[in-house]
């Protein structure tokens, strides 16, 4: 039978163009593979101005948002989508803070990171966040349902 929805919860992570330049891309899907997240859509793609007008809407008045244009169109990125329970406080907490100096060891952030304006991964921040996200970097049919073998052992029974 499918999961049950709590199972089902998703997120979208972006891995930013610093981390693609960086050859960090396999580092940060290791990371949720090994956690025990099921990746449900990924591709690489170079994002242009308007689908990152939306997915940062909420930045736009402010004054540092030319200068994350420019580096989120600096070259590609890796936009995936995270499946599985609580995927997405989990993903905010592998990912760290937002700045890379306050980030803990262990975070990606934290391990991968050293500037505040180079921070690697992108994570939505909520679950409503990540449903609306989704949909800005991915059509529905580009997301792969798929029964995965191990989540007996993932989840218990």
């Amino acid at each position: 039978g499918s999961a049950p929805p709590e199972l089902r919860e998703q997120t979208l992570v972006l891995v930013k163009p610093d981390a693609v330049q960086r050859r960090l891309v396999g580092d940060v899907i290791g990371r949720f593979e090994r956690r025990g997240f099921k990746l449900v859509a990924m591709k690489l793609l170079q994002a242009d101005r308007g689908l990152l007008d939306r997915h940062y809407q909420h930045l736009q008045q402010k004054s540092f948002y030319p200068a994350l244009l420019a580096y989120m169109t600096s070259g590609p990125l890796v936009a995936m989508v995270w499946e599985g329970y609580n995927v997405v406080r989990s993903t905010r907490a592998m990912v760290g803070d937002t700045d890379s100096a306050q980030a803990a060891a262990g975070t990606i952030r934290g391990d991968l990171s050293m500037h505040v304006s180079r921070n690697v991964v992108h994570a939505s921040d909520s679950v409503e966040t990540a449903l609306r996200e989704i949909g800005f970097w991915f059509q529905r049919d580009e997301l792969v349902a798929w029964e995965s073998g191990d989540s007996q052992y993932t989840y218990g029974p």
